[in-house]
């Protein structure tokens, strides 16, 4: 693929040759700058100029003008130059802050340790990820029975500078092949590598242009894999909505694969995935056309020919593939049950009315997992993991006992295995691998975290508050123990509420770093996410969703009613959809937090589905075009278009990535020229763009490091903190 990458030293050089943007409607920077001030007297920030365009869209009526349009051309050399100019404007700003290298030190000391994630099966290895410290991306070893392991895939190897990195892998039944994905810099789009497992070698020509893809094996024949068509333009940012699954047989070229679900212009779907049963016998097709709800469809492989069957014929629910035993299949669904539920069906008679339950639904959430020819119910009671053993037949075995309140996460494995692996953490007790005898129920330790960090020496609790409406919204609240409560600890209040997402507690060094520099850390668990189930998170959506802002504000109320910090020393951050509620309830409440932090956020909600599969998030936001109501509620809260001038806005750094093809970062770029355009008083509102950088995963280590020492650097300098 062959992304425009906007990039400083290109941008540079375009400067040089005289491709700069001049404003329109503004004196040039030579002979007037716009100028703030820190909470350091010594600090001085000479913003950037952006000019405005007259661009103005009309909605059923209303003129809305969107000055800054011209900041969506990811591929311009315009953009590319104001890109090097606001980076150069924030490291300039950064480079100052006099303790910023002692954060970057020690998160690189709470980084540089050993990690292993936990094992899994496949053919005659055990396979695991391992980091040995501040390598930029994670290895996979394998290892056959005491042998010692070796290297089996090292991401490491394919860029110089840690930007490709392996995105997903999928085994063979028998494991004697394998598919894997690459991410480059960080893009959702993939390539795909087929190897032979024992020889390593890879097998025929890459395939490209995947996207948002699981892959699933028929044998050793070949595999199922989605993607959309190339758009037109920008691959990075243009429009793509029309998901297709499609067959690749090996030995064969991609141009030749065979198109078995979507493609239908009158009935698109923008996410479609294919899962084969481990048997191979049934093709499992799940169709949607938002992030909620999907259509299933069934297709026996042992029948040349055969015709998709429909299992569930609307979006009005989720239903997933669990696991199957001949033509005996094992859903998980909250079709009828918003806490999900575990139910049967014959493949020979698929559809609902045919269902028979096998773990009810309960008053707790339910995911699932299988292994050792048991099922794991996974709850999550206040966001928190109670785990039961359950026969295939629904017959409960027991509960698996947890060392403390927490997440476990794991329990799955082969079939054949007796002994199955499971993690646990929260927000101050470092990962421990568990092994688990699924015949006894016994537990014990596989492998401890070897990171620095003393988690006796602080403590977590959850708390309840009430938010506007008095719904009880429950928060985890981590800090040193022995904490004063007198409002003046610095403190993070995280959330992101949306899209049925759970903040479940789990550990994080890049965390362990602020609660090691005394700072206070505060997750919400905030309607529009998945912690209490359907009704949850759709408490949280469209003409719902300032639900969402009014939880998050009321914890931030309740952390400086109860003393814990103060606005003066309170900062509130999020990604993505938790860029929108950061930047919503900047604009909203902007008297409430010192500072802002919002990340790769949605935050042009008139215009996000216009983008690359935006259009897939209307369950939850709804669209400006839907109607005159949705418009109007959306331009109510969407952060670009609620910047007011004249306003005191809280020290923000809004920060993205320059490759995210998710959201697109013209959403940040738009919002950043917006607060430094209209931002009164001295806070800075700087924007980072981290360049080489998609929505996140995938990043390398050593970016990772350099952001949060950004982040936490910037956060307590303009809290007022002289040193730390």
């Amino acid at each position: 693929m062959n992304f425009k990458k906007i990039t400083l030293s290109s941008a540079v050089l375009m400067a040089l040759f005289g491709l700069t943007g001049c404003a329109e409607d503004a004196p040039t920077a030579s002979s007037v700058e716009k100028v703030a001030s820190t909470s350091n007297e010594s600090t001085m920030i000479i913003y950037p100029e952006t000019k405005k365009g007259s661009v103005v869209d009309d909605y059923f009526g209303t003129k809305v003008p969107d000055a800054y349009r011209w900041l969506e051309d990811d591929m311009s050399a315009e953009t590319a130059e104001w890109v090097a100019a606001q980076n150069k404007t924030t490291h300039d700003y950064l480079a100052q802050i006099p303790y910023r290298d002692k954060i970057k030190s020690r998160l690189a000391a709470l980084l540089d340790y050993e990690k292993v994630g936990m094992p899994f099966i496949e053919g005659d290895y055990s396979y695991f990820y391992k980091n040995d410290g501040l390598q930029n991306q994670y290895v996979l070893y394998r290892q056959k029975g005491d042998a010692p392991a070796e290297v089996f895939l090292d991401p490491n190897t394919f860029s110089e500078d840690g930007t490709v990195s392996l995105a997903n892998i999928e085994f063979s039944e028998d494991g004697s092949l394998a598919v894997y994905l690459i991410s480059e810099g960080g893009s959702d789009w993939r390539k795909a590598r087929i190897i032979d497992t024992e020889t390593q070698e890879v097998l025929e020509s890459e395939l490209v242009d995947i996207k948002f893809s699981g892959l699933s094996w028929v044998g050793n024949e070949g595999f199922y894999y989605s993607s959309y068509d190339k758009p037109k333009g920008s691959e990075l940012s243009a429009k793509t909505d029309q998901h297709k699954l499609y067959y690749h047989e090996l030995g064969t070229a991609q141009s030749a694969d065979t198109l078995v679900f979507g493609g239908i212009e009158a009935e698109k779907h923008r996410y479609v995935s294919g899962e084969v049963t481990k048997d191979g016998r049934y093709l499992l097709v799940s169709a949607a056309v938002s992030t909620s709800g999907n259509k299933l469809f069934i297709k026996d492989l042992t029948k040349a020919d055969s015709a998709l069957v429909t299992v569930v014929g609307n979006t009005n629910s989720d239903t997933n593939l669990v696991s199957s035993k001949g033509d005996d299949l094992l859903f998980i669904t909250n079709m009828g049950a918003p806490n999900k539920r575990v139910v049967k069906v014959n493949a020979k008679q698929p559809s609902v009315e045919n269902w028979l339950n096998v773990i009810p639904e309960t008053e707790n959430v339910l995911s699932v997992s299988t292994g050792g020819k048991y099922l794991f119910a996974k709850y999550m009671k206040d966001a928190t993991s109670l785990i039961q053993q359950y026969d295939l037949n629904g017959k409960k075995v027991r509960d698996i006992a947890l060392p403390e309140v927490g997440t476990a996460s794991g329990f799955s494995g082969k079939e054949s295995q007796s002994k199955l692996y499971y993690s646990f953490s929260n927000q101050k007790t470092p990962s421990t691998t568990f092994s688990l005898d699924v015949g006894t129920g016994e537990s014990v330790v596989h492998m401890k975290s070897k990171v620095k960090f003393d988690s006796d020496n602080f403590e977590s609790k959850q708390v309840f508050y009430t938010s506007k409406d008095g719904t009880k919204v429950p928060m985890i609240i981590t800090h040193k123990k022995g904490l004063v409560l007198d409002g003046t600890n610095p403190t993070i209040l995280y959330g992101y509420g949306g899209f049925n997402v759970s903040l479940q507690p789990q550990f994080s060094s890049t965390r362990a770093a602020w609660l090691e520099l005394g700072g206070v850390y505060a997750v919400a668990n905030l309607r529009g996410g998945g912690e209490y189930g359907k009704k949850w998170h759709d408490a949280g959506t469209q003409l719902k969703k300032q639900n969402v802002f009014d939880d998050f504000i009321a914890a931030a109320e309740y952390l400086i009613a109860e003393k814990v910090t103060s606005s003066d020393k309170l900062a509130v951050m999020g990604g993505s959809n938790g860029g929108l509620l950061v930047g919503a309830v900047m604009t909203q409440r902007p008297e409430l937090f010192k500072v802002a932090l919002p990340a790769v956020g949605v935050l042009d909600m008139l215009r996000y589905h216009t983008f690359t599969s935006g259009a897939g998030w209307a369950y939850d936001y709804g669209k400006s075009d839907d109607n005159a109501e949705m418009f109007n509620y959306l331009l109510g809260y969407s952060p670009v278009h609620n910047v007011k001038a004249g306003t005191h806005y809280p020290a923000t750094m809004v920060t993205t990535g320059d490759h995210d093809d998710r959201v697109v970062p013209a959403h940040s770029f738009k919002f950043a020229a917006e607060l430094q355009a209209k931002q009164a008083g001295a806070n800075p509102t700087l924007i980072r763009i981290e360049t080489d950088a998609g929505h996140g995963a995938g990043t390398p280590i050593s970016k990772t490091i350099d952001q949060y020492a950004d982040i936490y650097g910037f956060t307590l300098f303009n809290m007022g903190v002289k040193d730390i």
